[in-house]
Protein backbone atom coordinates (compact mmCIF):
# COMPACT_ATOMS: atom_id res chain seq x y z
CA UNK A 1 0.00 0.00 0.00
CA UNK A 2 1.35 3.58 -0.97
CA UNK A 3 2.11 6.20 1.63
CA UNK A 4 -1.37 7.85 1.09
CA UNK A 5 -3.41 5.09 0.32
CA UNK A 6 -6.41 5.45 -2.11
CA UNK A 7 -9.71 4.05 -0.83
CA UNK A 8 -12.43 3.62 -2.89
CA UNK A 9 -16.18 3.37 -0.59
CA UNK A 10 -19.11 1.70 -2.64
CA UNK A 11 -22.91 1.64 -2.07
CA UNK A 12 -25.77 0.64 -4.35
CA UNK A 13 -26.15 4.03 -5.82
CA UNK A 14 -23.82 6.36 -3.99
CA UNK A 15 -26.98 8.72 -2.54
CA UNK A 16 -26.52 7.77 1.38
CA UNK A 17 -23.65 5.73 2.51
CA UNK A 18 -20.73 5.70 0.27
CA UNK A 19 -21.24 9.24 0.23
CA UNK A 20 -21.30 9.85 3.74
CA UNK A 21 -17.87 7.93 4.09
CA UNK A 22 -16.76 10.42 1.39
CA UNK A 23 -17.86 13.59 2.96
CA UNK A 24 -16.76 12.74 6.59
CA UNK A 25 -13.01 11.62 5.56
CA UNK A 26 -12.20 14.17 2.95
CA UNK A 27 -9.99 16.24 4.33
CA UNK A 28 -8.50 12.46 5.93
CA UNK A 29 -4.77 13.52 5.19
CA UNK A 30 -3.94 9.07 6.15
CA UNK A 31 -5.47 8.87 2.63
CA UNK A 32 -7.75 9.95 -0.56
CA UNK A 33 -11.05 8.77 -0.74
CA UNK A 34 -13.57 8.29 -3.61
CA UNK A 35 -17.28 7.37 -3.33
CA UNK A 36 -19.42 5.76 -6.38
CA UNK A 37 -22.03 3.28 -6.69
CA UNK A 38 -22.74 -0.06 -7.95
CA UNK A 39 -26.23 0.87 -10.32
CA UNK A 40 -26.20 2.17 -13.26
CA UNK A 41 -28.20 5.01 -12.20
CA UNK A 42 -25.69 6.15 -9.52
CA UNK A 43 -24.56 9.50 -9.65
CA UNK A 44 -20.68 8.10 -10.26
CA UNK A 45 -20.97 4.26 -11.17
CA UNK A 46 -18.42 2.27 -10.08
CA UNK A 47 -15.67 2.18 -13.94
CA UNK A 48 -12.24 0.34 -14.28
CA UNK A 49 -10.56 3.34 -13.61
CA UNK A 50 -11.52 3.59 -10.08
CA UNK A 51 -10.74 -0.23 -9.15
CA UNK A 52 -7.08 1.00 -10.94
CA UNK A 53 -7.24 3.68 -8.84
CA UNK A 54 -7.88 2.00 -5.60
CA UNK A 55 -5.75 0.23 -3.17
CA UNK A 56 -8.62 -0.82 -0.65
CA UNK A 57 -12.38 -0.93 -1.53
CA UNK A 58 -14.80 -0.54 1.10
CA UNK A 59 -18.28 -2.00 0.30
CA UNK A 60 -21.35 -1.58 2.59
CA UNK A 61 -22.90 -5.48 2.03
CA UNK A 62 -21.21 -9.03 1.09
CA UNK A 63 -22.66 -9.36 -2.14
CA UNK A 64 -21.75 -5.90 -3.28
CA UNK A 65 -17.94 -7.51 -2.72
CA UNK A 66 -18.94 -10.40 -5.38
CA UNK A 67 -20.37 -7.77 -8.01
CA UNK A 68 -17.45 -5.92 -7.84
CA UNK A 69 -15.44 -9.12 -8.54
CA UNK A 70 -18.05 -10.59 -10.80
CA UNK A 71 -17.80 -7.34 -13.06
CA UNK A 72 -14.20 -6.62 -12.64
CA UNK A 73 -12.52 -10.28 -12.69
CA UNK A 74 -10.29 -9.26 -15.69
CA UNK A 75 -8.74 -6.80 -13.02
CA UNK A 76 -6.41 -7.45 -10.20
CA UNK A 77 -8.28 -5.97 -7.52
CA UNK A 78 -7.42 -4.70 -4.42
CA UNK A 79 -8.36 -6.09 -1.07
CA UNK A 80 -12.17 -5.48 -0.71
CA UNK A 81 -13.18 -4.77 3.01
CA UNK A 82 -16.68 -5.32 3.67
CA UNK A 83 -18.73 -2.93 6.42
CA UNK A 84 -22.11 -4.35 6.69
CA UNK A 85 -24.28 -1.53 6.89
CA UNK A 86 -27.66 -2.26 5.61
CA UNK A 87 -29.01 0.67 3.33
CA UNK A 88 -31.69 1.89 5.86
CA UNK A 89 -29.70 5.49 7.23
CA UNK A 90 -30.10 8.60 4.93
CA UNK A 91 -27.24 10.59 3.84
CA UNK A 92 -24.97 12.02 6.86
CA UNK A 93 -27.16 10.53 9.48
CA UNK A 94 -25.57 10.58 13.27
CA UNK A 95 -25.85 7.19 13.80
CA UNK A 96 -24.64 5.97 10.25
CA UNK A 97 -21.71 8.77 10.74
CA UNK A 98 -21.16 7.05 13.83
CA UNK A 99 -20.98 3.59 12.40
CA UNK A 100 -18.99 4.17 9.31
CA UNK A 101 -16.27 6.39 11.54
CA UNK A 102 -15.52 2.93 14.18
CA UNK A 103 -15.73 0.44 11.34
CA UNK A 104 -13.78 2.26 9.06
CA UNK A 105 -10.84 3.51 11.38
CA UNK A 106 -10.99 0.09 12.86
CA UNK A 107 -10.59 -1.83 9.61
CA UNK A 108 -7.68 0.29 9.26
CA UNK A 109 -6.07 -0.49 12.00
CA UNK A 110 -6.19 -4.31 11.12
CA UNK A 111 -5.33 -3.78 7.22
CA UNK A 112 -2.11 -1.17 7.83
CA UNK A 113 -0.40 -3.92 11.02
CA UNK A 114 -1.17 -6.50 8.14
CA UNK A 115 0.63 -4.32 5.83
CA UNK A 116 3.58 -3.52 8.61
CA UNK A 117 4.21 -7.10 9.89
CA UNK A 118 3.74 -9.00 6.31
Amino acid sequence: MTERPNLLVVCGRNKRRSRTVEYIFKNDQRFNIRSVGLSPKSERQIKERDIEWADLIFVMEDGQSGRISGTFRHLELPEIEVLLIEDEYEYLDAELIEMLTDRINSTLEVVYKKKKSG
